[in-house]
């Protein structure tokens, strides 16, 4: 079928069984509020537009509380006003979907034009140090495979999960083949098998991720954003609290292969690769192409996860590329992800466009040219 991005994510958020959708509309991110709100109602669910993006995660929340799998979608404004509320779902480990649609920015910005601004926001727009998962889809069919994939993360690390990607993506329609949604392996989180009064809600029993108990269900619990210890009440014990935030960051990091996934194009002889995620990988890869038919050994390493980010298989392409180019529609983020990754054993450089145009082909073959690949011209 041919289909845009933005309805391929409200499809797969139901497929992934999301019964619960709070938003606010904005542009470029609107399509998916509307779509959900078609299609959770015949399907026992709940969309509901609130009275802005801090009222939103709010009640996407206080829904995956109560046990049912949630979701919101925003851009960049209302992802700043969301911030305060993806720091307590980390804090919590409240398993929700926030999808964020990027538009040029910043402030108000260029609504309607794409941009990639949005990556080091997705990490660090919260205070405090946490944990979260960030996944970037470069076409419609990966807007619907990695919608189904950050709910499974999110149920199995209970962690809010953040999909990236920007106006182009979002509007762009695609021939997809979408799956049988009964084919789908589904993950729902892990729930108490303990009686009401022996259950611990931060207590992790040798895993790292613990059992969450849905509210109403006979486990009363206390949920807080202050620092708790096993039973969800407030602690300033530093031991507790260096527990806490030590299996906060080891929840992912110890399964990480699970968690980080990436794109390599012809990279074993690559002795440039082209760095680029979302849509800027799509012209990083024609250009790939094109410098590959005239004889350059280039390849393109595209990440699908970018926090985590994958820094060591950064590192093993410092190792063997005489050089590394990365191409993003913003002034220069993943960058320095990639720069320290590298850690000095091979230049990095950046071909960077935030003037609400997508990067073309001709700028990354521009950037290959820079970086020394012969014959471009």
């Amino acid at each position: 079928m041919l289909l845009q991005g933005n309805e391929a994510c409200a499809r797969a958020a139901v497929d992934a069984g999301c019964r619960f959708y709070a938003g606010y509309p904005i542009t470029p991110s609107s399509e998916i509020a509307e779509r959900m709100a078609e299609l959770l109602p015949p399907r026992g669910g709940v969309a509901v537009q609130m009275e802005d993006e801090i009222a939103s995660l709010g009640a996407v929340l206080g829904a995956s509380l109560a046990g049912r799998k949630a979701m919101t979608a925003t851009s960049g404004p209302g992802f700043s006003l969301m911030q305060e509320h993806v720091g307590y779902a980390a804090s919590t480990e409240i398993p929700c979907v926030v999808v964020d649609v990027m538009r040029a920015g910043p402030s108000t910005g260029l609504p309607t034009s794409p941009a990639q601004g949005d990556v080091m926001q997705a990490r660090w727009g919260t205070h405090g140090d946490h944990p979260i998962v960030a996944l970037a889809p470069a076409s419609v069919a990966e807007v619907y495979e990695l919608t189904v994939r950050a709910f499974n993360l999110a149920e199995r690390y209970r962690t809010p999960v953040v999909l990236l990607w920007d106006e182009v993506i979002g509007h762009v329609r695609e021939r997809v083949m979408l799956p049988d949604p009964a084919s789908l392996a589904l993950v729902e989180r892990a729930r108490p098998s303990e009686a009401p009064g022996a259950w611990r809600p931060y207590a992790a029993n040798g895993q790292a991720v613990p059992a969450m108990a849905d509210f109403g269900s006979g486990h009363r619990w206390h949920v807080t954003g202050l620092a708790h210890d096993e039973r969800g009440y407030p602690t300033q014990d530093p031991a507790v609290v260096a527990r806490l935030q030590a299996r906060l960051h080891a929840k992912l990091a110890r399964d990480r292969a699970d968690v980080v996934l990436w794109e390599g194009v012809a990279l074993d002889d690559a002795e440039v690769v082209v760095v680029a995620f979302g849509v800027s990988a799509r012209a990083a890869r024609r250009a790939v192409g094109l410098a590959r038919r005239r004889g350059a050994r280039v390849g393109l390493f595209r990440p699908r996860t970018l926090w985590p980010f994958p820094d060591r298989e950064i590192a093993d392409l410092a190792g063997r590329a005489r050089a590394l180019v990365v191409a993003e529609m913003n002034m220069g983020q993943i960058v320095g992800e990639v720069e320290r990754a590298a850690a000095g054993r091979t230049p990095v450089t950046g071909r960077f466009r935030a003037d609400g145009q997508p990067l073309a082909p001709e700028d990354v073959l521009d950037a290959l040219a820079g970086a020394g690949v012969r014959g471009l011209a």
